[in-house]
């Protein structure tokens, strides 16, 4: 794949439909350093963008009926536009489709469209390849109409359609660092404000290293819901204790000390740690921005821990992967990331070492399961924007 994605989407769209992009977007996945499973309960997340990106091109269809293809999978899929509006249909297309309705119910003028995507993001690897395409299908249409939207309320549209039309009850984390990222930052998001702050990674002396278990996982399982329901229900019980907790975001360690007797222990165990991930995420930017690399890596090894033990949404290859990474030279930490139940681990590794340390976790772990793992060392990416606009 010599080429990059958003021209990769534009010949796949000539090649398939016969008719060039009205307009092009791309967006990025992102890796989330530190902050799991706190968006959704109010909290603090700290990702950064990938400079791995999704291209969608479009243009009107000739006969209002919308196509969709990816050059993951050649087959056209086709729908009525009629159909096209309804969340009943759950395929990969419901990502797309679900923003092209969230653009047409805030009162624009979306017609049928040829879609055509090609994306260089793991597809469930936790690298939020989901909203990479989101995104990246709403940076084209607002190419094509000529309708540029506010950053917020992008991420908020592209979540809801996550929420609608894929049935995937995400936070509002991965639609906001693929619209907001910049290169050599990462970006401190505030759940409940929706603020978000940006936090220099621009040292060359460190790299990310990003390495695939390859195990998929799926997000709209039982699993991530029944860890959202367990944080709601801890919420209630501690409410009951405390009139002031809203959200675990209220809650501090010691005050969970405090009601433990009154929380169900499944759910005190999901509190702990979320209330303790929120306070890392915080200590975590702090480290990022005094170049405090080492505190930063206790951190991520702290936050893996939490979501082994207190969340239970890791996995024997994750762990296996961390306890791997973590005898590297150059390593300074090691998590899981993503949902979890798959997907991959993100490093924190001196850059001198990056690719030794990547051909040796790989290495080791196909020596141990059998699977050859991908894995890559990123920087920090730039966000969304539209490639090629028709106005």
């Amino acid at each position: 794949m010599s080429k990059i994605a958003a021209e990769r989407c534009e010949d796949l769209l000539l090649r398939q439909f016969g008719q060039g992009p009205g307009a092009v977007g791309s967006a990025p996945g992102r890796v989330n350093l530190i902050g799991e499973h706190t968006d959704y309960n109010d909290g603090f997340v700290l990702p950064m963008a990938l400079e791995r990106r999704t291209g969608v091109a479009l243009c009107p269809s000739p006969d209002c009926r919308w196509r969709f293809v990816s050059e993951h999978d050649d087959t056209v899929v086709e729908f009525s536009d009629e159909e096209a509006m309804q969340v009943g249909r759950r395929d990969w297309t419901s990502y797309c489709r679900g923003v092209a309705a969230g653009f047409r119910s805030a009162g624009h003028t979306v017609p049928p469209l040829c879609i055509a995507v090609a994306s260089d993001v793991p597809l469930g690897g936790g690298l939020s390849s989901s909203a990479a395409l989101e995104v990246s299908v709403a940076s084209a249409i607002e190419g094509l109409i000529g309708v540029p939207i506010e950053p917020v309320t992008k991420a908020l549209l592209c979540q809801k359609a996550e929420h609608e039309f894929a049935g995937v009850p995400c936070g509002y984390m991965d639609q906001a660092i693929s619209v907001m990222g910049r290169a050599d930052h990462a970006l401190l998001i505030d759940c409940r404000s929706l603020e978000a702050t940006l936090v220099p990674v621009s040292d060359g002396s460190v790299s990310v290293l990003i390495v695939n278990s390859m195990v998929r996982h799926e997000l709209s399982g039982g699993e991530y819901a029944q860890r959202r329901a367990q944080c709601e229900r801890a919420v209630k019980d501690i409410a009951r204790v405390d009139g002031a907790v809203s959200s675990l975001r209220d809650v501090s360690l010691d005050l969970l000390a405090t009601v433990r007797p009154h929380v169900e222990p499944i759910a005190w165990r999901r509190a702990r740690h979320v209330a303790g991930e929120i306070a890392r995420t915080l200590k975590a930017a702090v480290a990022l921005r005094a170049g405090d690399y080492a505190g930063f890596g206790r951190l991520m090894d702290e936050s893996h821990a939490s979501l082994r033990d207190d969340y239970e949404v890791s996995c024997k290859e994750l762990d296996l992967l961390v306890e791997i990474a973590r005898c590297q030279c150059g390593v300074l930490g090691a998590r899981m990331t993503g949902g979890g139940f798959g997907g991959c681990i993100v490093s924190l590794v001196a850059s001198e070492h990056a690719s030794t340390a990547g051909h040796a976790i790989a290495a080791s772990y196909f020596a141990q399961t059998g699977v050859r793992p991908d894995w890559f060392v990123t920087r920090a990416g730039d966000g969304a924007r539209t490639e090629r606009a028709a106005h």
